[in-house]
């Protein structure tokens, strides 16, 4: 079997807990890891800005994937590959989006904007990037800089529904996907967490056999299909799990660091 030589990890619902902590745990894998000689990095549906936090904690120093992998930053937070929804098909995400009731945010790189401070999954998602969102009455001004459209609803079924009409309204215009089952997540076209792991194989010089995968959500499939070795955590739907080479326990019980020891005998 090929030894690993890469491990790459979704964030939310795989190296988080629930409650957004980086446990010692965690911590003390990826720590494993770099002893061992293996790189590690991370690609996430979230902003680049919500990122930043992980790099010191976990020492990387490999690019990492923001924005599903559309975009790729170095350590320091800046671009080195940016990709952005195209503004008309950006306001074809935000009709759907406005037609389905749901709360809708847009990211740049740089900033989170909203039109409602108060919406359901603001706290939440303020918690979860250690950002502040930009209070907008108009998403207009901003669409050419749009990295990601969201659509935030806690009711699953309609965002299922939602996540639909999407796929149908914006085709092969942009990439529509749920990274949780309360966000929908509209990111630029022919980009995803495969395209950021097949770009990590070019830069190291790699076979996709030498690369691991962790994750929990559909967003995470493109990633899954493009490595030697896959990992869902305990977390994930029965679906997902049936497409990965191996299941760990969740992320309330250190199912990351589980996986990461797994690699580690394997290599």
């Amino acid at each position: 079997m090929t030894r690993i030589a890469l491990v790459v990890s979704d964030v939310d619902g795989t190296l988080l807990t629930h409650d957004k902590i980086l446990t010692e745990g965690a911590k003390a894998a990826v720590r494993k890891l770099h002893a061992a000689g293996v790189g590690f990095t991370i690609v996430s549906s979230r902003p680049t800005i919500g990122m930043g936090f992980l790099i010191d904690p976990l020492s990387i120093t490999l690019p990492i994937g923001a924005f599903n992998g559309s975009s790729i930053v170095d350590n320091r937070l800046k671009p080195i590959e940016q990709h952005l929804i195209p503004p008309a098909v950006a306001q074809r995400s935000l009709d759907v989006l406005n037609a389905f009731g749901v709360d809708i945010w847009l990211f740049s790189n740089e900033r989170w904007y909203t039109r409602n401070p108060d919406g359901e999954y603001v706290p939440h998602e303020k918690r979860a990037i250690k950002a502040d969102p930009t209070i907008v009455t108009d998403f207009t001004p901003h669409l050419a800089e749009a990295c990601k459209i969201v659509g935030a609803s806690s009711d699953p079924a309609l965002l299922q529904r939602c996540e639909v009409a999407m796929r149908e309204a914006v085709g092969l215009e942009a990439t529509a996907v749920r990274s949780q089952t309360y966000y929908l997540d509209v990111t630029p076209p022919g980009h995803d967490k495969g395209t950021f792991v097949d770009a990590m194989i070019r830069r190291l010089g790699i076979s996709p056999a030498a690369v691991a995968t962790i994750g929990d959500m559909e967003n995470d499939l493109p990633m899954f299909a493009r490595s030697g070795v896959s990992f869902a955590m305990g977390n994930a739907a029965d679906s997902i799990k049936q497409r990965t080479t191996h299941v760990s326990d969740s992320n309330e019980h250190d199912g990351f660091a589980a996986a990461i020891d797994t690699v580690l005998r394997l290599g």
